[in-house]
């Protein structure tokens, strides 16, 4: 597990149940860059979240940087952490992180059904971004 994943692990183990854990994800919905007016549109949103979920990428360097928001607070503190772990690194990295971060702290399995699906469906989103930029700097 890398240095950042680690850290939220950290963070997350200073509370002991989850109501506070829930607390201090939705604190975390503030962290999260905004995402432009014009990409919170049907193009950019995630299919399967239970909330609206918008996310962009863009690559920078050779560096793939998100940016997302949500219409719920929760999807939102959840979504800031998969950008502060996958932002600002190249595709191939993103596409081989482990996101073992959320297992660690026991998100998904306090997460409601469909708000577990809607994790799976970001993170496959985000790695799509990634696995175009990809295929893109390889075809150029």
């Amino acid at each position: 597990m890398d240095k950042i994943q680690e850290q939220i692990v950290e963070e997350f183990s200073l509370f002991d149940d989850w109501l506070d854990k829930y607390d201090y994800l939705i604190s975390l919905s503030d962290t999260l860059p905004a995402i432009a007016p014009e990409h919170r549109t049907e193009q950019y949103a995630i299919q399967g979240c239970q909330s609206r979920v918008w996310v962009d990428a863009a690559l920078r360097e050779g560096r793939v940087y998100y940016t997302a928001d949500s219409d719920a607070v929760i999807t939102k503190g959840i979504i800031a952490l998969l950008v502060r772990v996958l932002s600002g690194r190249t595709p191939q990295e993103i596409l081989s992180t482990k996101l073992d971060f959320i297992d660690a702290i026991g998100l998904q399995s306090n997460l409601s059904p469909t708000r577990a699906n809607g994790l799976l469906a970001m993170i496959k989103q985000m790695r799509l971004y990634a696995l175009a930029f990809d295929s893109k700097e390889k075809n150029e």
